[in-house]
């Protein structure tokens, strides 16, 4: 039995062989680039390379039931009950013909994985916000990180916005207490991150321009404007400068600096854009335990 899969506007640009890996499961490296070789997976009933980039409504076609059986885990649907959509639209900064913007809460996911778990996508899904259309998720956001979201509402936006996201247009601005006090009062984050596919370690330049809000001798709280988007981008950055996010676990290596905050102190704050020479500027509140640590730790924020 074969399957087809069409590219959702998130995925657009990204390679086919992080399509795969986000899609099918966890398949080694060498077992993509055997099953393109051999067209056992195909774009558009077509061989192609690891490398090669999506488009917006690619049809990935995948063929051999055992191949199948092997590497994909079946998605099930996270099922909101009532309560939980209501607690989420009441989450909307913006709602427009064309998206909504929402200040998402820590601890949610923006897509359903392999395992049923909350996450946004299906949430949306099931309320009346999009009882004509469909949610569609245009760029990522960090489980544990909280802060402006944003959802299309049909597919020629969620290209748009996919668009200029991938082209650096849409500007985003992230809030974040690290650990210690940063000498330097604004500059510029830029170092080489390295991430593994399968074996293979890949290594990508990064970069986050960065201004302190206020600080002291115990922490520091800052305002990071990426330029570019890697994964766990900016943890990873401030974790190098040995400056890590409260609350980050998995880029915290020393157990002096492990925190009793169960949340990342890193939060989505603002993003804007432009579309047909209007200007859009959104801004996330603060959740209360980001506040109360600032409070707690004698900094100084104007929301």
């Amino acid at each position: 039995m074969n399957k087809s899969y069409i590219v959702d506007a998130s995925y657009e640009g990204i390679r086919i062989d992080k399509w795969i890996r986000n899609n099918l499961g966890k398949v080694p490296q060498g077992l993509i680039e055997k099953s393109l070789r051999s067209g056992k997976i195909k774009l558009n009933r077509k061989k192609i390379k690891s490398s090669t980039k999506l488009n917006f409504k690619d049809i990935i076609n995948v063929y051999d039931v055992k191949f199948e059986e092997k590497i994909i885990q079946k998605k099930t649907k996270f099922k909101p009950t009532n309560e939980v959509i209501k607690e989420n639209e009441n989450l909307i900064i913006d709602d427009n013909e064309n998206f909504i913007v929402v200040n998402k809460e820590a601890g949610i996911a923006v897509q359903g994985g392999t395992k049923s778990k909350k996450n946004l996508i299906d949430i949306f899904s099931k309320s009346k916000i999009f009882e004509n259309s469909k949610p569609y998720s245009v760029h990522r956001l960090d489980k544990d990180t909280s802060g402006v979201f944003i959802i299309a509402k049909n597919r020629n936006t969620a290209k748009l916005l996919t668009s200029l996201f991938r082209l650096r247009k849409i500007h985003k601005t992230y809030i974040a207490i690290c650990y210690g006090e940063l000498e330097t009062e604004k500059g510029i984050f830029d170092q080489n991150l390295i991430r593994h596919e399968g074996k293979k370690e890949i290594i990508e330049n990064s970069k986050t321009l960065f201004r302190v809000i206020d600080k002291n001798s115990n922490c520091t709280l800052l305002e990071m404007n990426p330029v570019t988007g890697r994964k766990h981008q900016l943890r990873k950055q401030l974790s190098l400068i040995g400056h890590p996010i409260y609350g980050d676990d998995k880029y915290t290596y020393s157990k002096n600096l492990k925190t009793k905050n169960k949340e990342l102190m890193l939060h989505s704050y603002k993003i804007k854009f432009m579309i047909n020479n209007k200007k859009y500027t959104y801004k996330a509140l603060l959740p209360n335990y980001f506040k109360n640590l600032i409070k707690t730790k004698r900094l100084r924020f104007l929301n």
